[in-house]
């Protein structure tokens, strides 16, 4: 009978609503004002050669076309010129691994956990949104949420209420009890008992059940850590620290909701097992061995390195030797010294490379630093950007959108003095950054 009643009050809504739905459709609003970027050399393609003077036509947020030569403000009346005539143009920068609400390490990030409540984390976070987004990087993706303030956050940036990039957001990282993600490590038991720890599973429905909570959050792309940690306050090592089932519960439970899965790994037994069960990037991959290589090739799989974790680590045991714990100093002091020869291996076998910081260890604001360090461990300044600019795009499923610029495609373009394929540092230096459109710098 309720099905029934219910049928019939649809059925009445839906014939008050036929005059109304049979009316002539509303007309499409008129297009916007343009805006003409001219360009005195233009990577629109990366991966192929730069063009010439060119001049970007932009309208509604959207690349319209890309014209030969300085265009100005008489072919299109009414049109905004930008001139950036003696610069560099190329796409917006994209970094595939980012922690924005974490800019403190070692001891005192551990201790901001629990003396600083979550508004403060949400201030930093959007302080740090915007840092990376003046320099250069229009897109990132944020692998690790911390109550709810990044998913936020990728809405008031998408919305441009902030400025900021546009984040593609994992929820909460997921690992077992005792793994890398799990919160509860360090504190006494009596904190332990109060400590949220629904990212963290054990045994095959536990880990399904993980995922499903950040997919219901809100997440885009799963991320989970096979692996020890590094800055994790535990002394278990970086070697596989998850099951297999536990494991392929975590990948395929992604892949059933449509969402790509980041694994978090660092020792070549947790990164082939990740690879095996269909893991769509790794990240960090500090040790490789030969079936690591192979199996890349085989998945087509994304590797991110981030290099720039060094950086962070280094400066900080500078400003204090005692920054970071017993448990985590000997980890650190590996991870330092052995950094970058993972990438020196993929380099040469055809692993597919995307751009990633894992900015939060390293400084925000920094993240075009990876540049010189990926070049310094095999890749090219044009292979390196195309890590961050096409290859980026693609693992974060944002190739139709972001990662050229091609008509149809987001107005995300930046611009810097000099030639980053002579000398990939001169993108540490930002001089104009348009995001959808609108631009966010633009120094004279």
């Amino acid at each position: 009978m309720y099905r029934l009643m219910a049928s019939v009050g649809v059925a009445a809504v839906l014939a008050l609503a036929a005059p109304a739905m049979a009316q002539a459709p509303a007309a499409p609003a008129s297009p916007g004002p343009v805006t003409l970027i001219q360009a005195g050399r233009l990577l629109d393609r990366p991966g192929q050669a730069p063009r010439g003077p060119s001049t970007v036509v932009v309208r509604d947020g959207l690349i319209v076309e890309i014209r030969d030569g300085f265009v100005d403000a008489a072919a299109f009346p009414g049109a905004t010129v930008i001139d950036q005539r003696d610069r560099f143009v190329l796409p917006g920068l994209i970094d595939s691994h980012v922690h924005l609400v974490s800019d403190l390490g070692g001891q005192a990030g551990f201790l901001s956990g629990v003396t600083e409540n979550l508004p403060a984390h949400a201030y930093r976070a959007a302080e740090n949104a915007e840092k990376t987004l003046m320099a250069g990087f229009t897109t990132v993706r944020n692998l690790g949420d911390e109550g709810g303030v990044t998913l936020a956050l990728a809405d008031a940036t998408a919305a441009h209420r902030l400025p900021g990039p546009r984040i593609i957001d994992s929820g909460m990282s997921i690992s077992t009890t005792s793994g890398h993600m799990d919160g509860r490590l360090g504190f006494n038991d009596d904190l332990r008992e109060v400590t949220p720890h629904e990212n963290v599973c054990n045994g095959v429905e536990s880990c399904r059940e993980a995922v499903r909570i950040q997919v219901g959050r809100g997440a885009r792309v799963i991320k989970i850590a096979t692996t020890g940690g590094v800055n994790s306050r535990i002394g278990a090592g970086l070697g596989a620290q998850m099951f297999e089932d536990e494991a392929r519960a975590l990948i395929e439970t992604a892949h059933l909701y449509g969402l790509k899965v980041a694994v978090h790994a660092h020792g070549a037994d947790g990164i082939n097992m990740a690879l095996r069960l269909g893991a769509d990037s790794i990240e960090h991959g500090t040790i490789f061995d030969d079936e690591t290589l192979r199996l890349f090739r085989q998945s087509g799989a994304y590797y991110v390195p981030t290099l720039s974790t060094v950086n962070g680590y280094l400066e900080r045991l500078a400003a204090d030797p005692n920054a970071y714990s017993p448990e985590v100093l000997p980890k650190i002091q590996w991870r330092i010294s052995i950094t970058g020869q993972s990438l020196r291996r993929a380099v040469p076998a055809g692993v597919r490379i995307a751009f990633g910081t894992d900015a939060g260890v390293s400084k925000h604001g920094r993240n075009a630093d990876e540049f010189a360090l990926m070049v310094a461990n095999g890749m090219t300044p044009m292979t390196a950007i195309v890590a961050a600019t096409v290859n980026a795009a693609d693992l974060l499923g944002l190739s139709s959108e972001v990662g050229s610029i091609e008509p149809g495609k987001r107005a995300d373009i930046i611009a810097v003095d000099g030639d980053p394929l002579t000398d990939v540092t001169v993108l540490t230096s930002m001089d104009f950054v348009m995001r959808d459109g609108r631009v966010y710098r633009d120094e004279e």
